[in-house]
């Protein structure tokens, strides 16, 4: 492969910019780990005491309202959302945006697996947020409040009605200690421990409003329920889930994990720090972005772009002519190089996405390394385009 000339002097410390799992916090090592108590029942009063603890500290660096319920939940935030569709839906209409990957999944669920009659996916295109003004607010809602794999966000929650009839039930792993969240707009959020605060997955987070509790405790669905999924017993909720009795065996040595993140945050100086952090990341790629004619932001509108996962489209010439296998198959070629040159780990583009670029932006990740990981970005696309441009002429 012929490399384009100028390779960039400046490497960046760090070069994981993966959407998930995500960079570990600054200057983490195992190390940090080893308070985990491994080889103890998650019953016992040691363990318990520390799952209840990231419990506990997750809802104060969250500003979470004092009435509301937090657990630790299996699979993840994909678990948590399910668990929430599966146990709180059916009970009234449900409106699903799909704007990207995930919230599509959603909706899939809700539509062909729960088979709801009464269900409306209100959808956009990557880059677009679908029309907000059709959400209903006497009926169930279901979102993503930032979307992982196409980086939009949505730019504030006026739009959910204060005397809603419906629960909002919202997807925010990628948004959570990123963004700050409307908790009094919202019913069920979910998220995970391997975004914002770069923990390791498989554990998910589940936050419940005193509405969503009463919908669990006065409606059971139709459909069986599977054991990882049920919240309450006796037609009432289970506690215990709430305050570090999880329903499946939890890793204690990621327990261990979520408790370093969540003392980095609060040493960085809580979610608003978190939020700065990850907002200089952003405003790191717009300056670039902005004097770069071949690259732009996926997302088409700025309030609607996302501090986390930041995607971005390809606008060269010679990348718009190929067709669209071309673009993808050039679009994975500059992820590669980088790769190769050990500066950017895992920045192609989601695999339903369109062709492009998603650099992690959330706060485990130095504004540095981001400055640094540019000019990479510049010299890659012009080693392909090089490339590309040579086989076309040989042709």
């Amino acid at each position: 492969m012929a490399l384009a000339a100028h390779t960039p002097d400046l490497r960046p410390a760090n070069p994981n910019f993966s959407s998930g799992p995500c960079a570990k916090r600054p200057g983490f090592t195992l190390e940090a780990l080893a308070g985990a108590t491994l080889a103890r029942s998650h019953r016992a009063k040691g363990p318990k005491a520390k799952l209840a603890e990231v419990i506990e500290r997750s809802r104060a660096l969250l500003g979470m309202p004092a009435d509301w319920r937090l657990g630790i939940v299996p699979a993840s935030d994909t678990g948590a959302v399910e668990m929430a569709l599966w146990s709180l839906l059916g009970a009234r209409g449900v409106d699903v945006l799909a704007f990207e990957s995930f919230s599509e999944a959603w909706a899939t669920d809700i539509v062909k697996q729960l088979k709801l009659p009464d269900a409306r996916v209100l959808a956009a295109p990557y880059g677009r947020l679908p029309d907000l003004a059709q959400v209903s607010p006497e009926r169930d809602l279901v979102f993503a409040w930032n979307g992982t794999t196409s980086g939009v966000r949505l730019p504030d929650g006026g739009w959910i009605a204060d005397d809603r009839q419906g629960l909002a039930i919202c997807d925010a792993t990628s948004a959570a200690f990123a963004m700050d969240l409307p908790w009094g707009k919202l019913d069920v959020v979910t998220w995970s421990w391997q975004k914002v605060l770069g923990g390791e997955a498989a554990h998910g987070m589940l936050a419940l409003s005193p509405r969503a509790v009463a919908r669990l405790e006065s409606y059971k669905p139709a459909w069986p329920l599977p054991k990882i999924f049920r919240l309450t017993a006796g037609g009432k909720l289970n506690e215990g889930i709430f305050k570090g009795e999880t329903i499946n065996t939890p890793s204690m040595l990621c327990v261990e994990d979520a408790l370093d993140g969540l003392r980095w945050a609060e040493a960085v100086g809580g979610l608003g720090g978190l939020i700065a952090r990850s907002e200089a990341n952003l405003a790191a790629v717009a300056a670039w972005v902005a004097r770069t004619p071949w690259v732009d932001f996926l997302a088409e509108v700025p309030a609607s772009r996302s501090c986390t996962s930041i995607c971005l489209k390809i606008v060269a010439p010679w990348f718009t002519a190929l067709p669209p296998a071309g673009q993808a198959e050039a679009a994975k070629q500059i992820a590669a190089l980088l790769e190769k040159h050990g500066v950017a780990f895992d920045i192609a583009a989601y695999r339903d996405a369109p062709p492009g670029l998603r650099i992690w932006g959330g706060a485990t990740v130095e504004t540095a390394d981001i400055a640094a990981l540019l000019p990479w970005l510049d010299w890659a696309q012009a080693t392909i385009e090089a490339e590309f441009t040579t086989s076309r002429a040989a042709e």
